[in-house]
């Protein structure tokens, strides 16, 4: 418990074998570690729910790991980051019971083993599911009554709308988590479990950081409809619990998921253009600058930051100065004029408003700064060679994404990708 009052779960990541360990010898190596505590820190720093790290500790052992799963392991190594959380329960916590009827592992729930292997099974899976259930509810959702009957079908309700919060918000800065299972898709909606996750570059909605997803299953344009599919594998073990008329009430529940995902998503993006009230065709202006973007593959943060930054005399000329390289790349498709016409005539509608007024508004949720894999990187190779200075500078920078940091404009965080990155591979490993 901190100073505030408020209690916090601590992880160690990497300290060694555990029960869950399974055949791995529970460690971590340094280049996952580095990225997993610069990540989370950074979109903690976006204003994104997320586990934090408070430490990394690095160790003199080494450790043996196959980066890519292509049968050449290397020698790495090792660490340990000092994660911590509100909690780490995940969807898969209540699916695996469910799936495998684990129920020893929950044990305030006397004789469930004894039914376990029995036709009662359903029954005792309800009592150690309500009894886990209970718990997170009286923990951590405040805003459901654990005596109220509905109670589950409320918890629903909650994951449901905060997921679809969450996904949207990941959208709006081009965060791709990677692995978005069930198992690393937290209950109280927030981002943890940092593997092969990436911020996005050049824009693409098949963007995908981990390089063993081949059938990209996780690209980023796909991460709301796997949040769906894990909402629904969350409404399948909450079924047990569950009257006829409850599993009714979830099953429209999670039917309301893409509006309140598109809403939010809707929302984001119209802030990140400074635009003010409802339009027609907001959705249609939206829409038609990532297809700009996707068309030239332009940098996504960077575009939607110097749309912050130029003014609308500029835009309206098309008199975009070197500076503002990313959107000198949209601009060289032959449509970009036409998006700025409608651009410029939507901000006109804006009320009250002016165009200092709107920068200053835009660049208050349009990061300058975000941890792409290039930046990781270097901070890594430079890690494993005792020279933690970038790790730090980074710490720094990212813990002010929408601030000018004079370090880090000499560092080139906000400058293209440097050509030796441009074909870097996340490593998949931990």
């Amino acid at each position: 418990m901190n100073r505030k009052g408020e209690k916090w779960e601590l992880q160690l990541k990497g300290s060694g074998k555990t029960p869950y360990s399974r055949h791995g010898d529970g460690r971590a190596v340094l280049r996952s570690s580095v990225r997993e505590f610069l990540g989370s820190e950074a979109v903690h720093h976006l204003g994104i729910p997320t586990s934090r790290a408070a430490s990394l500790v690095v160790s003199d052992d080494e450790v043996w790991r196959d980066q890519f799963y292509d049968g050449n392991v290397v020698k790495e190594r090792a660490a340990v980051v000092l994660r911590v959380a509100k909690s780490w329960f995940r969807i898969g916590s209540l699916e695996i019971l469910a799936h495998y009827g684990e129920l020893d592992l929950l044990r305030p729930c006397t004789g469930c083993s004894a039914y376990s292997r029995s036709s009662m099974y359903s029954v005792a899976f309800s009592r150690c599911s309500r009894t886990l259930l209970d718990f997170i509810i009286q923990e951590h959702f405040p805003s459901v009554d654990v005596g109220e009957p509905n109670r589950y079908v409320d918890f629903f309700s909650v994951v449901v709308s905060e997921t679809a919060q969450l996904i949207a918000l990941w959208t709006s800065v081009g965060f791709a988590h990677g692995v978005c299972n069930t198992d690393n898709f937290s209950l109280l909606s927030i981002t943890i479990d940092y593997g092969p996750f990436g911020f996005m570059e050049a824009y693409n909605p098949d963007f995908v950081p981990n390089t063993s997803d081949d059938e990209r299953r996780y690209k980023i344009g796909n991460q709301a409809n796997i949040g769906m599919f894990n909402l629904n594998k969350l409404s399948q073990a909450l079924n047990p619990l569950l009257d006829p008329r409850q599993k009714q009430l979830a099953a429209l529940i999670l039917e309301g998921y893409p509006d309140l995902y598109y809403t939010r998503f809707r929302e984001l993006f119209k802030a990140k253009l400074g635009l003010l009230g409802e339009r027609k065709g907001d959705e249609d202006l939206i829409a038609f600058l990532l297809h700009l973007m996707e068309k030239t593959a332009a940098d996504f943060t960077m575009t939607f930051r110097q749309l912050s930054e130029i003014t609308q005399s500029q835009l309206q000329e098309l008199n975009i100065p070197q500076q503002f390289w990313a959107l000198q790349t949209i601009s060289k498709h032959e449509l970009f004029p036409a998006w700025v016409s409608q651009y410029l005539l939507r901000l006109k509608s804006n009320m009250n408003d002016s165009d200092s007024e709107r920068r200053k508004r835009m660049m208050t949720v349009n990061p300058r700064y975000v941890l792409k894999n290039w930046m990781a990187e270097s901070a890594v190779r430079k890690a494993e060679r005792n020279d933690f200075s970038e790790v730090r500078l980074l710490q720094q920078v990212l813990q002010h994404p929408f601030q000018k940091h004079s370090t880090a404009e000499k560092a080139g965080y906000a400058s293209p990708t440097p050509s030796w990155a441009k074909n870097l591979r996340v490593s998949c490993s931990s």
